[in-house]
């Protein structure tokens, strides 16, 4: 099911539908009333990307278990098995967000206030990837987070300009006990992200990370501009363009070198 991020999905809403049998989510005035509601609580010009925020519609859609995944984000394996876990737990991610510490999520006010214990920010979770139960959270309830965290927005990190994750994870450390990240499963759990830059290509568009020998579950080009040069371009463009051709403006264009190299080549060169 597709979640607009604003009103310009029909195209990609025809074509998931043709191809894979994705629905539009059905009740769009609720995505838009409940988006700018959420918005109004922190004010017109709070946050970089507002309409983040029309993902909190999961909650109220069709399915008893959902799991949202952002757009950047390429899917390797059976994804539907990750929902096994809902046998036990009411909340699911799989990343590792939680070891760069608080960063981009919460300040230290949380933990000089006692709002956070240093066991709950273990939990920390990026907001592309995350897994839930319909009814866990009402829409009073998530009014009432944003009311919470508009009222103290001393406790959250928007530096870098994130939108609805310090949010969001504050919603679910705050409201949903039972909590799991995947990547602490038995055996453990391979990386994800974009950034990093030690993933090794299997042949067939898929990755390993080296450091636990397992293929990737997922990829996410989070806080990255998806263009030729980004890091693991050749796997988005087999995947973005698996059933097209590619447009001649991804042809022609090949990565560009760093700063630092261009300029070393510059100096070679004259």
């Amino acid at each position: 099911m597709l979640i607009p991020y604003d009103d310009n999905y029909h195209n990609v809403a025809e074509i998931l539908k043709q191809r894979h049998g994705v629905e539009v989510y059905g009740d769009l005035e609720f995505i838009d009333r409940l988006s700018k509601r959420l918005h109004e609580v922190f004010g017109g010009n709070f946050f970089a990307r507002p309409n983040q925020f029309r993902k909190q519609a999961c909650w109220f859609g069709e399915f008893d278990e959902f799991l949202y995944i952002d757009t950047d984000i390429v899917v390797f394996e059976k994804i539907i098995d990750n929902l096994n876990y809902f046998s036990e737990y009411d909340f699911l991610c799989c990343d590792y967000q939680h070891l760069g510490g608080i960063k981009n999520v919460f300040t230290s006010k949380v933990l000089e206030e006692n709002i956070f214990t240093q066991t709950d920010l273990k939990d920390i979770f990026n907001g592309g990837f995350w897994a839930s139960k319909k009814g866990l959270i009402s829409e009073q309830e998530i009014y009432d987070t944003f009311a919470e965290c508009a009222a103290h927005p001393e406790y959250f990190d928007f530096s870098q300009k994130t939108s609805d994750q310090p949010i969001i994870n504050y919603m679910i450390l705050k409201r949903i006990q039972h909590r799991f990240n995947i990547v602490r499963r038995l055996g453990g759990a391979p990386g994800n992200w974009g950034g990093t830059s030690h993933f090794v290509p299997t042949g067939n568009h898929q990755l390993i990370d080296p450091n636990v020998e397992q293929s990737l579950q997922y990829l996410h080009w989070a806080g990255i501009r998806i263009q030729p040069g980004c890091p693991y371009w050749d796997i988005w463009e087999h995947h973005r363009y698996l059933h097209e051709a590619k447009p001649s403006i991804v042809q022609s264009q090949t990565p560009k070198k760093s700063g630092i190299l261009q300029q070393l080549v510059s100096k070679i060169k004259r």
